[in-house]
């Protein structure tokens, strides 16, 4: 089925491949193969990547399904396991590594660096064997794979009734302050800007906890580490609802401050610690360290303010 975008254009003038880059998920180079395939139309017609829109003109868009599992090719691309048995994998996902193909992006993710593994056992999601629940390209962490169909339904379960133990480590400008905070705000899809979550009331639920671990600097350079728990797993949860309290991520480019000049390259946001049941082996929780990139970026802070216990254990 794959999936329709459909927009309306405000103000006229720029290239329609430019314009459906700031308006939604899809990559330029993307957008040109789905260009060159005819799935890119304005006003009905099928457009190229150069045709420069106008203001009230009808865009649409149809993405087809990624290629079907058969057809993913296993790839050689270091991946750092931190645990593996019969039922599961589970790797430390570095940043910048999308992790399942899409249209246009067939290669080169994290399913293309595991398939070899797991193809043989389970087929279960045809563009994402295996996958349970995701991080995003530029998030970095711990992420568990399936490798049969029984551990596949034993962790969708779990994802289902929240019970994936999930905790992240997320770096943000402004001070939350010393208490503990939850965040529950509906979230859905922004209609104007495809690449954002919006909060709103007809939006999908969705919780957030976090508390703050450490304090850089004062006034507007202000800088605090959070511990993040969400209950939910909605897209770009973390990052729409830390916005949403007043507490951007430093570096996020969706989400964050207006003017952010951290120089990270990324946002600051690592998927820590998950706690889960698996089929033989039961509880277990693992942890991936701070991302080396991430790491740096602290200790470039000098001391902070103030921390607590659990600052000593992250460093």
């Amino acid at each position: 089925m794959g999936e329709r975008i459909a927009l309306r254009v405000d103000e006229g003038g720029e290239r329609v491949d430019r314009f459906l880059a700031a308006h939604s998920l899809l990559s330029r180079s993307a957008i040109a193969r789905l260009a060159k395939d005819g799935h890119v139309r304005v006003d009905g017609a099928a457009v190229e990547p150069a045709y420069k829109v106008r203001a009230g003109q009808e865009l649409v868009v149809d993405v087809p399904d990624a290629e079907p599992a058969l057809s993913l090719a296993a790839e050689d691309i270091p991946i750092d396991v931190l645990y593996e048995d019969a039922d599961v994998l589970v790797v430390n996902k570095p940043a910048g590594l999308v992790v399942h193909p899409a249209y246009g992006h067939a290669t080169g993710t994290l399913v293309n660096a595991v398939v070899g593994r797991i193809t043989a056992e389970t087929g279960r999601a045809a563009s994402r064997p295996g996958i349970v629940h995701r991080l995003d390209k530029d998030t970095s962490g711990v992420l568990i794979i399936a490798k049969t169909d029984v551990a596949h339904l034993a962790l969708a379960r779990q994802l289902q009734a929240k019970e994936f133990g999930k905790e992240y480590l997320a770096l943000v400008w402004g001070d939350p302050g010393a208490a503990p905070a939850v965040v529950e705000a509906p979230l859905e899809r922004d209609p104007d800007d495809r690449r954002r979550m919006v909060v709103r009331a007809t939006g999908r639920d969705a919780v957030t906890r976090f508390a703050r671990v450490a304090v850089w600097g004062a006034g507007a350079g202000r800088r605090s580490l959070l511990h993040v728990r969400p209950v939910t797993g909605r897209t770009h949860q973390i990052r729409a609802h830390l916005a949403y309290a007043g507490v951007p991520i430093v570096g996020d480019p969706v989400y964050g401050k207006r003017g952010d000049r951290s120089g990270l390259g990324r946002q600051f946001l690592h998927a820590w610690r998950l706690t889960v049941r698996l089929p033989r082996a039961g509880e277990r929780t693992f942890t991936a360290p701070l991302a080396a990139d991430l790491r740096a970026y602290l200790e470039s802070l000098g001391e902070p303010v103030s921390t607590t216990a659990l600052f000593d254990g992250i460093r």
